[in-house]
């Protein structure tokens, strides 16, 4: 009772004119930087601290909240429309979302990101509300061992994220992590796969990656077609909104997308964007129509976006309840809350208990928003791709190249986007997934940094592997995983030849 009388007093601050106003204005810049590739909200984030210094703290965190779960939805659409991830959580999306629009279902395609954005950010914020004590206590039972078990399941998992062969999707994991290494190693200090290059010691941005290996082999793809793809280009968008059938298939991805990437949220340093990544896996392996993955299956838009839109509401329990950021974002926001003299954890709902409900209140204007915002608008950006294809995807060209530019202000950084661009041509060309490498990039700084802390704390043995409970369980689940539908293929191939023999 008193967390719903805590609630109410938020919402009567959240929608007095300024908050409410702060609270629009960030999830419409959100939106846009979703949109922009290079940007994404830990830049967006970045770059607006300085105007947050005058404002009230309320405003301020309102501000740069609705900024980090706006542009959530933001990065779907450019991802949808022209393969070209806005940020990090939705590189997934580009997968079926992008054969959705190139079969002209753009408009299906958006508006079931943008519904289940929705309904997975209310579903989170309730979490938030009422489920933070319970979670972080669930968070704090995963240590070193449990994560690096974790981020090892994800990637053997990522060869069902893509149909063909599984020897072609390893080939793609291991190229994403040998491009992961680039860098100085975080504990030694020492270069690794550098080449005697100072300027890939800080690594490979993960922006640029995405960039090159989706959005250039598509531009070039087409523009190498001529004008003989115009036909499919002007087509694009010529079906309704969403049909029976489409609500009906979404319904249960919105749902799993929803608790999967709320859970993964809460996991401290891990984020919304492996919940997209997982969520797709997930989808791909229970649905009944595994042949339309890769071809535009609107599961695999449905669940990623409810996904990550999610695992922001749980990125924010570890940071509200522990002052733990769950994520890269949520650590920036962290540094907010003590620029205004605030400290994240247990004693801020009894020391700023009007302010954090007002923040959570918020979150739920926020969220009405962002559907009200972006659901009317599907139509004007389907418009887009009536473009000719020379125009459009040279613009893309453009915009990819301004976005890889806009990172670093360097040069350097368009030397690594045109290289990485080759190679994700020449992997289409040869028939390698593209989606594994971008999972194993993002995993591959988690997977290694728990597997080190795991070796330090057993002092070099493996047997938490098979001593911690929750650990144990993941293995068993993960062999479970792999071994089960081999299982699974064998009985019904036994079951078949043995009713086929009582026909007999």
């Amino acid at each position: 009772m008193d967390t719903l009388v805590d609630l109410g007093n938020g919402f009567a601050s959240a929608l007095q004119p300024a908050s409410l106003a702060f609270a629009l204005l960030g999830v419409l810049l959100g939106t846009v930087v979703g949109v922009l590739p290079g940007i994404g909200p830990i830049s967006a984030i970045a770059i607006l601290i300085p105007v947050s210094f005058g404002m009230e703290p309320v405003h301020g965190l309102i501000l740069l909240c609705g900024i980090y779960y706006g542009s959530m939805y933001g990065g779907s659409i450019t991802a949808t429309l022209i393969k070209t991830p806005g940020e990090v959580a939705s590189a997934v999306t580009a997968i079926e979302g992008y054969e959705m629009a190139r079969r002209g279902r753009a408009k299906a395609a958006l508006a079931t990101a943008a519904i289940g954005s929705f309904l997975a950010g209310t579903l989170a914020i309730i979490g938030l509300t009422f489920l933070s004590p319970l979670l972080v206590q669930l968070a704090n039972v995963f240590g070193a061992t449990e994560y690096f078990l974790l981020m090892a399941t994800a990637l053997l998992l990522a060869s069902t994220m893509s149909a063909g062969s599984r020897v072609k999707a390893l080939i793609s994991i291991f190229i994403g992590l040998a491009v992961g290494l680039i860098g100085l190693d975080f504990q030694t200090g020492l270069p690794r796969q550098t080449f005697g290059i100072s300027l890939l010691s800080d690594g490979i941005d993960f922006t640029i990656f995405a960039m090159a290996l989706f959005a250039i082999p598509e531009a070039i793809r087409n523009l190498a077609l001529g004008r003989g793809a115009k036909e499919e280009i002007q087509s694009f968008g010529s079906e309704k909104w969403m049909t029976k059938e489409d609500w009906q298939r979404s319904a249960g991805p919105w749902a799993r997308g929803s608790v999967l990437g709320f859970i993964i949220g809460v996991l401290p340093g891990v984020g919304p964007s492996l919940a997209s990544f997982m969520s797709y896996i997930m989808e791909k392996r229970i649905s009944k129509r595994k042949d339309e993955f890769g071809k535009g299956a609107i599961e695999g838009v449905a669940g990623p976006e409810a996904a990550n839109n999610a695992g922001v509401g749980g990125a924010m329990v570890p940071l509200f309840s522990l002052g733990i950021p769950g994520s890269a974002t949520t650590a920036l926001l962290l540094f907010v809350f003590t620029m205004y003299g605030l400290q994240p954890g247990p004693l801020i709902f009894r020391d700023d208990s009007g302010l954090i409900w007002t923040i959570i209140a918020s979150m739920y204007v926020g969220n009405v928003a962002l559907i009200i915002l972006n659901l009317p608008l599907v139509g004007v950006f389907v418009k887009l791709l009536k473009m000719p294809k020379e125009i459009l995807f040279s613009a893309i060209l453009v915009l990819v190249v301004i976005g890889a530019y806009a990172i670093e202000f360097s040069f350097f950084g368009l030397m690594l986007l045109g290289v990485f661009g080759v190679i994700g041509y020449l992997m289409e060309k040869g028939g390698i997934p593209l989606a594994p490498s971008i999972l194993a990039l993002v995993l591959v700084p988690l997977l290694e940094d728990n597997f080190r802390r795991m070796l330090q704390i057993s002092g070099g043995s493996f047997l938490p592997l098979i001593t911690r409970p929750v650990s144990l369980a993941i293995i068993i689940l993960m062999v479970a995983g792999i071994v089960g539908p081999f299982v699974f293929r064998w009985w019904v191939r036994r079951r078949k030849l043995l009713a086929d023999v009582s026909v007999g």
